[in-house]
C-alpha cells in the first residue's frame, strides 16, 4: 500500500536527531514550554520573516488566540472560505464571531478575492484567508481591502510553512499568521502543535498571556486565558525538523512536477500554481467528476487517496445555523464534491505518479 502520508520513512530518516533531541528535553524534565518552546519560537518566527512567534498546542488554538488578540468577539464577522477544514470556521465561532463565507477562485481554491469586499459589513472585524493545499492565496488585494476598511488580515497558514507570495514567505504578510504542526504537515510534530507568527509585539504579549491562562507571570491573572501551550517534547522535535524543512518542500516539488508530467494526458484537471505563488504541495489535489469512482479504484490498486474537503463548511449540520444553503458557494461546491488528493510526501517512492497515471487511464471513461 502506498500511503498518503509515510511519517515512518520520514523518521527513519532523521532518527538520531529526533532521539537526541527528545531525550535531552527527558534529561532536563522541562516538559512544559521550556527552552526548546522559546528556540523554536525564534527560530520560526526568524524562518517567516517575522519579528514574534508563540507556540501553542494545535493550529486550531494559534487560530483562536489570534482572533482575540485582534479584538474579535461577540457580535463581529470575519469573512473566510467554506472550502477549507472545519477548525478556519470553528476557531472564529470560539472566539463568539459570525463565520462569512465567500467563494472560493476555481483555479487556484484560494478566496476569491473580487467578492471579498461586497461581503465587508460595519460588522466585519477581520478577514481570513486560507493559505489551501500549499498554495498562498492572492495576498495583495487582500491587504488593500484590509487597510482601507481597517480591518486585521489573519492568514490561516495551516497548511503552508515555507510557501510564499510573492517572494514573501506566508505568516508574515497579514497581521498574524497561524501555523498547524499536526504531523501530516509538511512541518509536523509527533503530536500536535501551532504557532502565531507576527510582526506586533502587542499581538505576540497577548497571545503568550492567552496561552497560559491569561498570567502576566506566574499566578498573576490579568485577563481570562487558556492551557494553550506547547510541550517541550514537541518544541524540540519542530526544531530538528524545521532544518530539513526546505530539502523536504524541495522534493515536494519535484513530486508535482513528475504527477503534472504523468497526468497530463489523462482527463483529470492538476493543480493551477498561480503566478504569484511558491506552492509547496502539502497536498496533491486533482479534481474529476468521476472522483469516487477514482478514489475507489486506486483504493483497489493500493494507493490510498483523500477526500480533502467532500463538505463544504457551509453545508455542514454543525453549523447549519449560519443559514448556508445548497448553491450559496458554487465553486467551493464544485471542489468539495470533484477533488481527490493524492499520495505526497519527500520519501514517495519515485514511481508513484506513473502508476497512478496508469490506473487513472484504465479507470476513466475516456
Amino acid at each position: 500500500m502506498i500511503p498518503m502520508v509515510d511519517l515512518r520513512a520520514q523518521y527513519t530518516s532523521i532518527k538520531d536527531e529526533i532521539d537526541t533531541a527528545v531525550l535531552g528535553v527527558l534529561a532536563s524534565a522541562r516538559f512544559a514550554l521550556g527552552p526548546e518552546v522559546a528556540a523554536f519560537e525564534e527560530e520560526f518566527a526568524a524562518y517567516c520573516g517575522t519579528d514574534h512567534g508563540v507556540a501553542v498546542n494545535s493550529g486550531t488554538s494559534a487560530l483562536h488566540l489570534a482572533l482575540l488578540a485582534a479584538g474579535v468577539g461577540p457580535g463581529d464577522e470575519v469573512i473566510t472560505v467554506p472550502f477549507t477544514f472545519v477548525a478556519s470556521v470553528a476557531a472564529i465561532r470560539y472566539a463568539g464571531a459570525t463565520p462569512v463565507f465567500v467563494d472560493i477562485e476555481p483555479e487556484a481554491r484560494t478566496i476569491d478575492v473580487k467578492q471579498v469586499e461586497a461581503a465587508i459589513t460595519p460588522r466585519t472585524k477581520a478577514i481570513l484567508p486560507v493559505h489551501l493545499y500549499g498554495q498562498p492565496a492572492d495576498m495583495d488585494p487582500l491587504l488593500t481591502l484590509a487597510q482601507r476598511h481597517r480591518l486585521t488580515l489573519i492568514e490561516d497558514a495551516a497548511q503552508a510553512h515555507g510557501a510564499k507570495y510573492r517572494d514573501h514567505r506566508v505568516g508574515g504578510l497579514g497581521d498574524l499568521g497561524c501555523f498547524s504542526f499536526y504531523p501530516g504537515k509538511n512541518l509536523g510534530a509527533y503530536g500536535e502543535g501551532g504557532i502565531v507568527v507576527t510582526n506586533d509585539a502587542d499581538h505576540a504579549r497577548t497571545i503568550r498571556s492567552l496561552r497560559s491562562w491569561g498570567e502576566d507571570r506566574r499566578y498573576q491573572h490579568i485577563r481570562p486565558g487558556f492551557n494553550y501551550r506547547m510541550d517541550g517534547i514537541q518544541g524540540a522535535i519542530l526544531r530538528v525538523k524545521l532544518r530539513h524543512l526546505p530539502v523536504w518542500n524541495d522534493a515536494r516539488r519535484r513530486i508535482a512536477t513528475a504527477y503534472d508530467q504523468a497526468l497530463a494526458d489523462t482527463g483529470v484537471t492538476t493543480p493551477t500554481v498561480m503566478a504569484y505563488a511558491h506552492h509547496v504541495f502539502h497536498l496533491y489535489a486533482v479534481q474529476t467528476a468521476h472522483r469516487d469512482f477514482l478514489h475507489q479504484a486506486l483504493d483497489a490498486e493500493g494507493i490510498q487517496s483523500g477526500l480533502h474537503y467532500p463538505v463544504p463548511v457551509h453545508l455542514q449540520p454543525a453549523h447549519a445555523d449560519l443559514g448556508g444553503q445548497r448553491g450559496d458557494h458554487p465553486c467551493a461546491e464544485t471542489a468539495a464534491a470533484e477533488t481527490l488528493t493524492l499520495p505526497i510526501y519527500p520519501e514517495l517512492p519515485e514511481e508513484v505518479p506513473s502508476r497512478v497515471a496508469e490506473i487513472i487511464r484504465r479507470t476513466l471513461p475516456g
